[in-house]
Parts: structure tokens; sequence; C-alpha cells
């Protein structure tokens, strides 16, 4: 590749915010020791805030935007990565406080990084992407139920904005863990596709966008929510005693107004997923395990695959509620 690659670049001048795909050359990148040519990025929900305007993350411009992304090592003044490693980085604040992963080459801080198992491919690992790795690990902690209690067997799972990134994923890897998928949709034309997935059951999001009672009937072992506000709420007081709710995601809304009530008669458990800061020893494990849990065959018909010159097109749609399943970027589209 020559000295000039292309990026992403977003400027803020006044209230005058700018995106455009440049031309630029390796001493635009500013941090980091490990040094990778791009092969593929990912779009999420928070990527397309930043692309909107900063999204309140971005606190110096010029910006290289992309939470995510996998290539190939060029470079490493890192003693653990060498010319050549296949590597994967998903969140850090890369993308958001450092120069991220929609450019044709990305510099990082080498800590952030782990090396694609072998069992992965790079374009797997962003088919999956943030999202994927957040389905992931809420999944895992509802298979934790059954450990922390002893062996009593996780049944039926409810997965809220199961057409999205992270709820489609989920929906998928749950019912590869052999749990009865409900999934929670206000897109009537997704049924299908939703069951096509993994989900059993499929219900509209109407049903629990509504003020919850002080406790509900106990319908779910687990939940995994991805919208937050009023459909969280109601998922927590029908999730049955000792139940384990993955909170990751705010679609919906960052408020959460509900009452004691369940969580002393129940004992259920609230279990925030922090994916962009997790330890590196939890993301090789799971990033380990996801060619186990996921069907990259069936992943993939709801994989679309865009350049970086689309994506400038494309990321007002997530914010929209517009996009079901996951973007791919690829960078030699």
């Amino acid at each position: 590749m020559s000295e000039k690659f292309k990026a992403i670049i977003l400027n803020q001048e006044g209230d005058n915010f700018s995106r455009e795909v440049k031309e630029i050359e390796k001493n635009f990148l500013k941090h980091g020791d490990v040094t990778i040519k791009v092969e593929y990025s990912d779009l999420n929900f928070k990527d397309a805030m930043i692309l909107k305007n900063g999204g309140r993350l971005v606190k110096e411009y010029p910006h290289i935007p992309g939470i995510d992304f996998s290539g190939e090592v060029l470079e490493s003044e890192n003693s653990k990565f060498k010319t050549g490693d296949k590597v994967i980085l998903t969140g850090w604040r890369v993308g958001e406080i450092y120069y991220g992963g929609y450019s044709q080459i990305a510099k990082v801080n080498g800590d952030f990084l782990i090396k694609t198992p072998e069992n992965l491919t790079n374009k797997q690992s962003m088919m999956l992407g943030t999202a994927g790795f957040t389905s992931l690990m809420a999944s895992f902690a509802i298979q934790a139920r059954e450990a922390l209690l002893l062996g009593e067997r996780v049944k039926d799972v409810l997965v809220t904005g199961a057409t999205g990134g992270v709820g489609s994923i989920a929906v998928m890897i749950l019912n590869k863990m052999g749990y009865d998928v409900t999934a929670v949709t206000g897109k009537d034309n997704q049924i299908d596709f939703l069951k096509s997935i993994g989900a059993k059951n499929v219900m509209n999001r109407g049903e629990f966008d509504k003020e919850p009672k002080l406790i509900d009937k106990g319908l779910w072992d687990g939940v995994v929510d991805t919208v937050g506000g009023k459909i969280l709420a109601n998922a927590i007081v029908q999730t049955k005693p000792n139940g384990i709710i993955s909170v990751c995601g705010n679609t919906s809304s960052n408020e959460l107004n509900t009452n004691v009530i369940p969580f002393m008669l129940r004992g259920i458990k609230v279990w925030g997923m922090d994916s962009a800061s997790c330890s590196i020893k939890r993301r090789e494990f799971i990033w380990k395990e996801a060619s186990k849990l996921v069907d990259f065959n069936s992943l993939e018909k709801s994989i679309r695959s865009i350049s970086l010159d689309e994506l400038l097109i494309e990321f007002p749609k997530i914010l929209k509620g517009e996009i079901s399943g996951r973007v791919l970027i690829d960078m030699n589209k």
C-alpha cells in the first residue's frame, strides 16, 4: 500500500461540523505503537452518533471515527505483536478519543488489540464487531445463572430490540445455547427473519412500551435488553425469581423508572455489559468462543457490505431505526 490512504475525517469549526473521505498520509496518525492495515470495520449506533456531530464523545478535531476494526499488523513497536499478525480491536474509546478504524491504515496502542483466533476470520470478527461482542457478553451473563444457582436451568429468555445489531445476534447465540428465545420488535415485517435466526416467539414492542406494574407475572429466566426505558422496566417486573437481566443498550431511552419490589421479592440481578473496557483476558475468551456460538453462514445473509464512501450516506439510517442486522465496511471496496 502507498504512503497515502483513505480515511473518514471529521472536523468542527465553531458550529460547522463536517465529514468527508480524504486521502491522508501515515504521519497524520498520532496515537499508539502498532500500525495496522485495516481490512474491515462496521457500523454501530455509537459510530453513527459520532459521524452525525461527534456525539459529545469526540474532544479534538480533526478526527478519524470508527470504534471497531480488524486487520493485519504492518509495523509494531509493541513486543506482543509482529508484522503479519491478524488483529481485532473493539472499544477502549478508539474512534472517540483516539483515532479509529474508518481508515485504511490505523495506529493504536497494542494493549487495545487481541490476536484474531485461529477459528475466526477478520471478516467474521467485524460481522460481529462491538454489537456481536456485546451480544456474546450478554448471553454468557444469562448462561451464568446456571452456575450461580448450581445447575438450575435457564429456559425462557427475552431479547428486546431484537432486529438491531446486538439483539439479532443475541437471538442467534441464545438459541444456540439451547434456550427458548422470545424476540421483541416494533417491526412486524421482520417476524420471519427473527424466527429464521432462532426466535421461538416474537412479541410487538407495544406490549412492553407502557407504564409497568409494581410487579407482574414472572415469565423470563433471563433478559437481554438493548433499549432501556419502559421496555426494560416492564422486562424487570416480568422476570422470574433469580433471573438475570443483561443491560447493554439505550436506543429507546436512558431513563429507567422502576421499584425495588422485584429485586426484593424475586432476587433478580441486573448486570450491565461494559464491552468497551473489559479485560483482554475476557476478550480473548469471548472471541475464541464466537465461532462455536454464531452461525456465520446465516449471519451473512443479514449483513450488508459497503465502502467508506457509502458509509457517509448509510449511517443516518441506524439513528432512525431503519437498519436491521449488521453493516460491514470493506476497506478494499
